[in-house]
């Protein structure tokens, strides 16, 4: 028996997890699944949150709208539930198995078969609940571990509307309660100096909150400094009085006075022990102010608003910490130093600066790369005061001695090369009002900063601005072009921009363009940039040899991206792994600075960054050639799949077998966010000497291009396979490629080089007895006539191409032929025999299931009713290619579509609908440019004539006089005859003026 979570298949159940402690996501079997945009995953809480409650649709628009509901009002819901449960419901539920079931009008969402991870919350929460209370300390804290595990960020992240909001916050607060809790357990545990880093991260988020500043208490107590812990106290009762106007509450006071009397029972319980000894505390205070910033030398050019933020203001009631990071090279410790300069007045008790080298090319190893914390605290230690004799060597003693040294103190501490968190939280001062600058390639997420800096190369302003400061700016503007191209082959870096200049100025004969011949070619361009000890490709390189295996093999595929922007799909077709999978390494790829990330779920390198990781990837060819065939492959599938066409239609080359898209429109969206670098695939399969996948993915393409207008990139992209198709194994291409040109002109109304190029395609099939082929070019050769006015002709070839395609069962061009074939026993008047193909047509269109194809079907029988005067007919059948339309997101069929449904309407007497989808169709027509859709003014001039006859039939005569005169003044209006006769006559019926 099937239940909402689960089915049996072959005798195993197929488990639905879904997790919101963090991102929305579920999977089926491990598998992750598709659950759309944020307001679809807002009506998944809504409902999984209240899970056995029936929640009615008011309830949910309020909680996912809030106070701006859409302007379909509940209407809205039943898409959206339906979406979800197309992505939750296991295969084969049906409504009474859904995950999310109607109710009462409402939905319900059945999760007795779903894992939650809410759910796992509360029950770990519960569960360390009750070992707390039998005092099984030990397994409560671990459930709190467990259950804290569950968290991966801020739950709910994105998610809008006001039920996500109150949800957010409330699971927010359980997190903090078991924080918390855990905290307790481990200072009952006697284990207190473990609890002090967790308990400053946590207290920082919330410094009112007096149960923390009580367990803070305890846990100073419990490692020995009762005098840290009475201050702790005193400066929280100061807080509370000088911002709120309160005193400590009652169990603050009792912790205090428990510090006070060394209540060791009240404190930390009634197993606990002292220690046996406090650790070595120096002096509070050094004898004088000590100042360990290295000098500020070099240019900082363009960083005036990454300084500002760096030396603005900080609260003083705690220590401040600011995180500075980026790409190797990109100026992180310059900047650093710049600010600590600017601020170190503020600082009464000095400038400390640490370099943790964990980049350092003195290190052999990875593993040994960085500085050990002891090393940094024994000197830190020093620098405040402390003798050698007074500084311990455990870690845990060092760090509680530099907090008892600190404790007092306003510091200002600049933390260069950092490896990570967990290096920079032991050597944290603890006085407040100290501020801490922490500079590193890597985005330490796990440190607690008030302020983050991600620095990225410079714009190009800036850079050119830097190389005129190191090479001199005589000598920089007497090559302005070359200073330009030089800057942008450094890619702004500051480190290449310096190695440059350096080189340049070494070399007084060199030029500006010597230099910059000398980098052209992703070969020789890292080479030019080292001088001495510096190397650009050396910092990259040490970036990369700290990464871990699957990383390395990551960022090398990244390198093979024949785009510059990316989504997880790319490393995961590369790397044989879930997407999921791709997109963590492509996430620790970012905190490491060697990946940016533009907008969400998209990735770029920086052009050195991608130079470097290209030659890596290059340095593995065996791993190289099949990475570059996986990638290539992927966006084959996705333009085939994505083609009105069908992926069955494509005649050779490899079909989509395992491709990541579960049906066109996946497919369609994955191309539509890789915008204007389509071209570049082509163009990088040509160059890698792919020939047949540059051509195969070329001819998938041109559908794609065609529907969105996207006419240049299409005869880009097929001129450049073009070029290759004689190299290709495959040979079909030459015909085909020159079909698809066709094509691509008839869609722009050029029906004389349509013609050309149909001509050419039909005798180079014919030569090779390519019957598919010889068909297609067929097929164009009667459209290009059809328009062209030449019905005999267009007929005989028409007729001939359906037939040879009907023998090879090439369903789309059955389809596209009869629609053909239909609008010619149209023009001689055979109607039943011009109705009979279109209903053909519409079958087949159905069979390969593409909704524009299907639409333009529809069209035309519609267009034949209305010719007809079967006003009802027609409008039946222009609603249904309307609606199709819509779905495959073709605005310009669309609108075509609505506006003829009007004059449908207009046919039938019905005027207030015709006028309302007219100006339906000329909002839609307004979305479209005139700079890229060749029927744009045709289009607005058809819409306007059918307009103006509709207020004529209203007796309006002045509204459809004024839009057929706007008809006529449309931009070229002179081009298309037809319209402009058409609004002439509207005119002359009104009584012109």
């Amino acid at each position: 028996m099937a239940d909402g979570g689960s089915v049996v298949s072959g005798g195993a159940r197929q488990r639905l997890r879904i997790a919101v402690l963090g991102p929305v996501l579920a999977w089926r079997d491990g598998t992750p699944l598709d659950l759309g945009p944020v307001r679809r995953q807002a009506v998944l809480a809504a409902l999984l949150l209240r899970a056995g409650t029936p929640t009615g649709p008011e309830q949910l628009l309020d909680g996912v709208w809030g106070a701006n509901p859409p302007g379909s009002g509940r209407r809205v819901l039943p898409s959206y539930v339906y979406q979800l449960r197309k992505a939750l419901d296991a295969e084969g539920a049906g409504p009474a198995e859904s995950v999310i079931r109607s109710d009462r009008g409402g939905y319900c969402f059945a999760g007795d078969a779903v894992e939650l991870d809410v759910a796992e919350l509360a029950e770990l929460g519960g569960a360390a609940q009750r070992a707390k209370e039998s005092g099984d300390l030990a397994a409560a804290m671990d459930r709190c571990s467990e259950a804290l595990a569950l968290f991966r960020g801020e739950p709910l992240a994105g998610v809008p509307g006001p039920f996500a909001q109150g949800e957010r916050g409330r699971l927010m607060q359980r997190r903090r309660t078991l924080q918390q809790a855990r905290l307790d357990c481990l200072v009952l545990l006697g284990r207190s100096a473990e609890a002090l880093d967790d308990l400053a991260a946590v207290a920082a988020s919330d410094p009112y909150d007096e149960s923390l500043m009580a367990l803070r208490m305890r846990a100073l107590y419990g490692s020995g400094h009762q005098a840290e812990a009475l201050n702790a106290y005193q400066d929280m009762r100061k807080r509370l009085r000088d911002e709120l106007g309160v005193d400590p509450g009652a169990e603050l006071r009792r912790v205090h006075q428990a510090v006070l009397r060394r209540d060791d029972q009240l404190l930390l319980g009634p197993a606990a022990a002292r220690p046996a000894a406090a650790p070595a505390v120096p002096p509070a205070r050094p004898r004088r102010p000590v100042n360990e910033l290295p000098g500020d030398t070099g240019h900082l050019a363009g960083r005036e608003r990454e300084l500002a933020l760096l030396t603005a203001p900080l609260a003083d009631a705690a220590v401040s910490v600011v995180a500075v990071d980026g790409p190797a090279g990109v100026g992180k410790s310059a900047l650093a130093v710049r600010a600590a300069w600017r601020l170190h007045d503020h600082y009464p008790d000095g400038c400390l600066f640490a370099d943790l080298r964990a980049h350092s090319t003195e290190q052999h190893s990875t593993e040994q790369r960085g500085i050990a914390p002891q090393r940094i605290l024994r000197r830190l230690l020093r620098s405040v005061g402390a003798a050698e004799s007074e500084v311990p060597d455990d870690l845990d003693e060092l760090v509680a001695a530099w907090r008892a040294a600190t404790s007092s103190l306003q510091l200002l501490l600049v933390l260069d090369d950092v490896p990570g968190a967990q290096q920079v939280r032991p050597l944290l001062p603890a006085g407040p009002g100290s501020a801490v600058i922490v500079a590193g390639r890597r985005r330490l997420a796990g440190l607690d900063a008030d302020r983050r800096v991600s620095l990225e190369p410079l714009a190009a302003g800036d850079a050119v601005s830097l190389l005129r400061h190191v090479l001199g700016e005589e000598r920089a503007d007497r090559e302005p072009e070359a200073a330009q191209e030089l800057v942008r082959l450094c890619d702004g870096l500051p480190l290449a921009l310096r190695i440059a200049g350096a080189r340049l100025q070494n070399r007084p004969a060199w030029t500006l363009a010597y230099l910059v011949d000398r980098m052209a070619g992703d070969e020789r361009r890292l080479g030019e940039l080292s001088a001495g000890d510096r190397s650009v490709e050396a910092a990259f390189r040490l970036s990369y040899e700290q990464l871990a295996p699957m990383q390395q093999r990551g960022f090398r595929a990244l390198g093979l991206s024949p785009t510059v922007e990316f989504d997880p799909l790319t490393p995961a077709a590369v790397l044989g792994c879930p997407p999921l999978d791709a997109e963590w390494i492509l996430e620790s790829l970012v905190d490491a600075s060697l990946l940016q990330q533009p907008r969400p779920g998209r990735y770029r390198l920086h052009d050195l960054v991608r130079v470097h990781a290209r030659r890596l990837a290059d340095a593995t060819p065996g791993e190289a050639g099949e990475a570059r065939t996986a990638v290539l492959r992927l966006y084959l599938d996705a333009a085939r799949i994505a083609s009105d066409w069908g992926p069955d239609a494509f005649l050779t080359g490899p079909r989509p077998a395992a491709a990541p898209f579960p049906d066109w429109k996946d497919a369609d969206g994955w191309l539509d966010a890789a915008g204007g670098e389509l071209v570049d695939v082509v163009g990088h399969a040509a160059a890698l000497g792919e020939a047949d996948y540059a051509c195969w993915i070329a001819e998938a393409l041109s559908d794609y291009f065609a529907r969105r207008g996207r006419y240049h990139e299409c005869r880009t992209a097929l001129e450049i396979a073009l070029a290759h198709a004689e190299e290709a194994g495959d040979r079909r291409m030459p015909s085909a490629l020159r079909t698809c040109m066709g094509v691509n002109d008839l869609y722009q109304s050029r029906h004389q080089e349509a013609h050309a190029w149909f001509t050419e395609a039909l005798h180079l099939a014919r030569r090779r007895a390519d019957r598919g082929e010889e068909a297609r070019a067929l097929a164009g050769l009667g459209a290009a006539d059809l328009y062209a006015g030449r019905a005999e002709q267009a007929t005989t070839r028409i007729a001939d191409a359906v037939e040879q395609a009907q023998r090879s069962d090439d369903g789309w061009l059955v389809a596209m032929g009869l629609c053909l074939l239909g609008s010619l026993h149209q023009l001689h008047g055979r109607n039943e025999e011009a109705l009979a193909c279109f209903a053909s047509s519409v079958t087949r269109a159905e069979k390969i299931g593409r909704p524009r194809m299907i639409s333009r079907s529809l069209a035309c029988a519609a267009d034949l009713h209305h010719g007809l005067g079967h006003y009802g007919e027609a409008r039946t059948f222009y609603r249904q290619a309307a609606d199709l339309a819509e779905r495959a997101g073709d605005v310009l069929l669309h609108a075509v579509l609505l506006t003829r449904l009007g004059s449908a309407e207009l046919g039938d007497g019905n005027l207030s609908a015709a006028a309302a989808l007219h100006h339906q169709a000329l909002s839609h027509h307004r979305t479209l440019s005139p700079l890229t859709e060749p029927h744009f003014a045709r289009l607005e001039m058809d819409i306007r004539y059918r307009l103006g006859r509709t207020y004529s039939a209203a007796g309006r005569v002045a509204e459809a006089r004024e839009q057929f005169h706007s008809a006529l003044a449309v931009p070229g209006a002179g081009e298309h005859p037809m319209e402009r006769s058409q609004a002439l006559a509207g005119l002359e019926e009104c009584g012109a003026d």
